[in-house]
């Protein structure tokens, strides 16, 4: 039993439509895989947002007069929950690192709040979402890598138009003092 030309001909149209909708899906695919992923940041941004105000009460118990540091830590606060791209939630992510940062090192100044167990709570509580922001960028990241290589490669970049999917960028914080070396004595 052989095949006619027209079923040779309908087998290889079928295969190629197979090809085209299997890239097709791998591109919306990763692309929700990034939306999704920018939500998680999104998430655990949130979460710290939300630890702020009981933070920033509880060191004012101690440290009244550190007004500058307060205002910088809820100034840099409402830029985060207002931002919206990527670009700007990255900015204004590290702005409020730099903020908090400044917050503990008030703490770092009194010893009664340091013993607080409020304070150690909230600042522990401040660790793990921090540590879990930084595994939700690095997954953001991980998943923007896989749709740019995707969208920036052949075959899927010629389909990449159809499906309405772009290159996007990397969740990158602007952090001077990571950038900086640490100072050691002896």
């Amino acid at each position: 039993m052989h095949m006619s030309t027209i079923e040779i001909v309908l087998l290889i149209i079928a295969a190629i439509g197979f090809f085209i909708v299997t890239l097709y899906n791998r591109l919306v695919r990763l692309n929700i895989s990034v939306n999704e992923a920018f939500a998680q940041i999104e998430v655990q941004l949130k979460r710290r947002s939300d630890l702020i105000p009981n933070l920033v009460e509880t060191v004012k118990g101690y440290a009244a007069h550190e007004s500058g540091t307060f205002e910088k830590v809820v100034n840099a606060r409402a830029k985060a929950t207002t931002a919206t791209t990527v670009a700007d939630v990255a900015a204004a992510d590290g702005m409020l690192t730099q903020a908090l940062r400044g917050l503990l090192a008030v703490a770092e100044a009194y010893p009664d709040l340091k013993a607080s167990t409020n304070f150690l709570a909230l600042q522990e509580e401040l660790s793990t979402t921090e540590n879990k922001i930084s595994f939700a960028r690095q997954f953001y990241n991980e998943n923007v890598r896989a749709l740019n290589n995707a969208v920036k490669t052949i075959p899927t970049s010629l389909f990449a138009g159809i499906a309405k999917v772009t290159t996007r960028d990397f969740y990158e914080v602007e952090d001077p003092q990571s950038r900086q070396a640490p100072n050691v004595k002896f």
